[in-house]
């Protein structure tokens, strides 16, 4: 009955002028032979969110004018062959949010397919939108003689192939869409006579790799996306020359656990790309010369990676980038000088990452203090390790912290013309260690004593420089002539100068030691006991424990000897009392 007088709706109480009919939320089932008769003027059909599930073969044929039709969110799961093949002049063709199926004829009797001469004649088509059906297949030439097509949107459905040639002849096509579909390969040159396209979207498939080549030939392409994918690995020739390309996507590659680089030669055709997405992918390393050639990107992501460390001149010639986001990965310091070259960034995001506050931090310590304004997450950049910085922002360690890491000089008030000398000893958890000279007889001795142990130091003031250093300490002891700390070796290093002069305890003689262990001295009668805890985490733990026992046992005696002076009082009470009563 709603078909009947929808029916005669359309066919008599439509005004004869009507342009453009506009039909939503209907129980309008089939649109007959007659339904569009008699209307010479309407040229826009739009018929959605109704029950619509079949469509007479010869119902455009009473309507050759139609530009536009629209049949959006309806029941169709079936196209009669040629069914818009009358309408010449047609723009826009919407079939999105339908239940369209394709499949081969033969691969299942009695189920319908979208028939490969369903657009003939459609040569004025410039937009064809065929989005969220059930279609997993379209014929190889569904799409010949579109010539004119501009958009091209099939997302949403659950194509698994793509047949080789199906696109040669949408030579004017702008905007291809096929995201979310179960794609897992694409042919050769599939994508190489689309010459005018401008933006591809080939997100969310199942695409485990991608042919050489295969966006080539793309001129005009300024919107590449192949996120959500699970790729195994990209082709080291991938992309032609895109002068035009602004937007690179490549983001959500999840899954990929063999993705662990690029090639280095991946953007090199892409000069006027403007941001570049890599994040939440599984990418441990990044060749040197990756970004060279993108001398106009302006955003960077690269976050939610497996980074574990950077090389110095990976953002060298990114000198018009704005962002870089560099959150969650496993990056433990930076190069101190690797975003010298950027001097145009105003935002870098950093937190989510075990940085390792030691000698090696000291540089992009620096750099984060000096550029507070750039690292918009800078209260969330903090030190992972080692135990004794543990959650401090990595902005907030001074040089002075790191003044351990350069080789400690300590010099004379006095000084004279001649050139001091230098001694050299590395400091051990040994019982003791001698370093001497052989020089002229001024001789002067300190004794350091350490609690555990003992460090005796003795310095000679010569007159010419020490053709020698000697150290007497027990073999594991370690000696070096260096003047800088790698890693997070301390070094004691003294000087005196040729003429001595009464100093303080530390004058001639410096202990330094590392991070937690060196937590104060004292100086009494001539002797320095310097006091140190442990930094093994274990060891502390098993101390801090032993320390909270004892505490606990403590207490436990005090409370426990209150109580029996309180009980010894009260008996004491009860015999005093006994003996004052009179004898009855």
């Amino acid at each position: 009955m709603a078909d009947f007088w929808t029916s005669i709706l359309l066919e008599q109480r439509l005004p004869l002028q009507t342009y453009r009919l506009q039909l939503n939320e209907t129980n309008m089932h089939i649109l007959n032979e007659q339904s569009l008769a008699n209307r010479t003027l309407l040229l826009r059909f739009l018929l959605t969110h109704s029950q619509l599930h079949t469509i007479h073969p010869r119902a455009f044929h009473v309507a050759p004018q139609l530009k536009s039709v629209k049949l959006s969110c309806n029941n169709l799961s079936a196209l009669s062959a040629q069914v818009f093949s009358p309408l010449t002049t047609l723009q826009q063709l919407s079939l999105d949010g339908n239940q369209l199926k394709t499949i081969a004829p033969d691969m299942f009797e009695g189920l319908v397919c979208l028939a490969s001469d369903v657009f003939d004649g459609l040569t004025n088509l410039t937009f064809l939108h065929l989005g969220m059906n059930s279609i997993k297949k379209f014929p190889p030439t569904i799409f010949h003689g579109l010539t004119n097509l501009r958009q091209l949107i099939i997302y949403y459905n659950k194509l698994e192939v793509l047949d080789a040639g199906m696109f040669d002849d949408l030579v004017n096509l702008v905007e291809l869409k096929i995201h979310f579909n179960k794609i897992t390969s694409l042919p050769p040159q599939v994508f190489w006579s689309l010459r005018n396209l401008e933006q591809l979207t080939l997100s969310s498939n199942q695409l485990q790799a991608i042919p050489e080549k295969s966006f080539y030939n793309m001129p005009k392409l300024s919107t590449l996306t192949i996120s959500n994918n699970p790729l195994l690995s990209l082709p080291d020739q991938l992309m032609g020359h895109m002068p035009d390309i602004i937007e690179l996507y490549l983001i959500n590659l999840h899954f990929n656990n063999k993705l662990r680089e690029l090639p280095s030669d991946l953007f090199c055709c892409v000069p006027k790309l403007m941001k570049l997405s890599l994040k939440s992918n599984n990418l441990h390393y990044l060749h040197p010369q990756l970004f060279s050639s993108l001398t106009t990107l302006g955003i960077l992501l690269l976050n939610d990676n497996e980074l574990q460390n950077l090389p110095d001149n990976i953002f060298l010639g990114l000198e018009h980038v704005l962002a870089i986001n560099l959150m969650n990965n496993h990056l433990k310091t930076l190069p101190g000088n690797i975003f010298l070259s950027n001097t145009v960034l105003g935002a870098l995001t950093l937190s989510g990452n075990p940085w390792n506050c030691v000698c090696s931090i000291r540089g992009i310590a620096k750099w984060i203090r000096d550029n507070e304004r750039v690292v918009r997450d800078r209260d969330r950049v903090i030190c992972d390790s080692p135990v004794n910085r543990l959650h401090q922002t990595v902005g907030s360690l001074s040089d002075e912290l790191f003044n351990v890491c350069d080789a400690t000089r300590i010099r004379s008030r006095y000084f004279s013309t001649q050139e001091p000398t230098t001694h050299i000893m590395s400091t051990s958890r040994q019982t003791s260690a001698l370093a001497s000279t052989t020089t002229p007889p001024t001789t002067i001795s300190t004794t350091i004593q350490l609690a555990p142990q003992q460090v005796t130091i003795q310095t000679t003031t010569p007159t010419t420089k020490p053709s020698a250093l000697h150290t007497t300490s027990p073999p594991t002891t370690l000696q070096s002539p260096t003047t800088t700390l790698p890693g997070e070796e301390f070094l004691l290093i003294t000087e005196s100068p040729s003429f001595y002069s009464k100093s303080l305890t530390f004058y001639d003689t410096m202990v330094v030691e590392q991070g937690p262990e060196f937590v104060h001295h004292n100086v009494h009668k001539g002797w320095v006991y310097v006091w140190f805890l442990p930094s093994d985490a274990a060891l502390t733990g098993f101390l801090m424990f032993c320390y909270t026992l004892l505490v606990a046992a403590g207490f436990f005696l005090i409370l426990a000897a209150m109580f029996y002076m309180y009980r010894l009082n009260k008996t004491m009470d009860e015999l005093k009392a006994e003996f004052e009563r009179p004898p009855g």
